[in-house]
């Protein structure tokens, strides 16, 4: 009987040493607790979430992972269905065949119209030959008229061949003119063909860009959160099919008044303590204050400072520590941050004994 009595007070003992020890802990580590040169606040730990959405409109094919999955940087993690996308494609490349045709028929009309200005200029030279000498023989007919050398009927005969010749020469530099129009068209026809073959190529590439972004890929390295859509739904541009949250960026943010905050340097120390492992102390650093004061937020706020004027904090995580723990991180764990003012103050034993490494 007074065995069991002796075990009854020991264990009673053990029980208030260890409330005891708890209770001084949570003494130390509370605001009132701690020494003048560091400030706590509490806060959440929050990440950069990112949206993977579809880039143009369409249906979803598949989706490769599901929530909780990590995944990494440039990992696929969607496709969308890109059956009509495929279709288009090729449409666009049967009118870049067709355009290449038109180029090399152009230009060969160009070179038929350039043999046929050739032959009008050689043409042109004939006729004025013919008009030089049946010119000449007009005005050797006119000499010999007025000696009755020859009759008016051969006179007449040579007035009518030099009036033609001068019209066939006309006709010649008519058709001269003529073949000059044509190759102008041709070439335009040329220029028109290359510009055709220049948009089939740019439909081709920006039907093959759509295709490429129908591959829906994480843009950095994190968790999915929430699988917004699912396989077989049409979305719209710009809709949502995943939610991941950058692991790579944790930080959490915390709340201190003026006079604490003004001391609080880019850099600063600080130590994270999570209600849901208060055993763990995650080391992190002041990477932000904010320039405008404001309420603390009612989720955060104290009893206290309900009236106060606070600057928002951003303590940010290291992510070589963070992928060190990459299972137990997550969002929105609530807790407290404490950070140092006075560089030169040493942490107190709560804060620096069991640092996560």
């Amino acid at each position: 009987m007074i065995k069991a009595l002796k075990s009854r007070w020991l264990v009673f003992a053990i029980i208030l040493l260890l409330a005891g020890g708890g209770y001084y802990a949570w003494n130390k580590l509370k605001p009132g607790g701690l020494p003048n040169g560091i400030a706590s606040g509490n806060g959440r730990i929050e990440a950069t979430e990112i949206n993977i959405a579809a880039k143009i409109p369409g249906r979803i094919h598949d989706i490769l992972v599901n929530e909780g999955d990590l995944v990494e940087a440039g990992q696929v993690v969607a496709r969308m269905d890109t059956t009509q996308l495929e279709a288009q494609r090729r449409q666009a490349e049967a009118q870049l065949q067709r355009a290449i045709i038109s180029v090399d028929t152009a230009k060969a009309m160009v070179v038929q119209r350039d043999a046929e200005r050739n032959a009008a200029d050689a043409t042109i030279a004939q006729r004025m030959a013919q008009l030089d000498a049946l010119e000449r023989k007009r005005v050797r007919s006119e000499r010999l008229i007025t000696t009755s050398a020859i009759s008016q009927q051969v006179l007449d005969d040579d007035r009518a061949n030099a009036q033609a010749a001068v019209a066939a020469v006309a006709a010649a530099k008519a058709q001269r003119a003529a073949a000059d129009a044509a190759i102008s068209a041709a070439k335009a026809q040329v220029v028109d063909a290359d510009s055709a073959v220049d948009a089939a190529k740019a439909a081709i590439e920006s039907i093959t860009a759509d295709i490429n972004d129908s591959v829906l890929r994480s843009p950095r390295y994190g968790r999915v959160q929430y699988r917004v859509s699912q396989p077989g739904e049409v979305l719209s541009a710009g809709g949502r099919v995943l939610n991941l949250v950058d692991l790579s960026e944790v930080y959490m943010v915390f709340f201190l008044p003026t006079e604490q905050a003004g001391r609080v340097a880019i850099g600063s120390e600080v130590r994270l303590v999570l209600d849901a492992a208060p055993q763990y102390v995650i080391p992190a650093k002041a990477t932000f204050v904010a320039d405008v004061a404001q309420f603390t937020p009612k989720t955060v706020e104290t009893a206290e400072e309900r009236q106060k004027l606070t600057f928002r904090i951003k303590a940010y995580i290291d992510p070589q520590l963070l992928r060190r723990h990459i299972q137990q991180v997550k969002t929105g764990l609530p807790g407290m941050a404490y950070v140092r003012l006075d560089p030169k103050l040493e942490w107190p034993a709560q804060l620096s004994r069991t640092v996560v490494q």
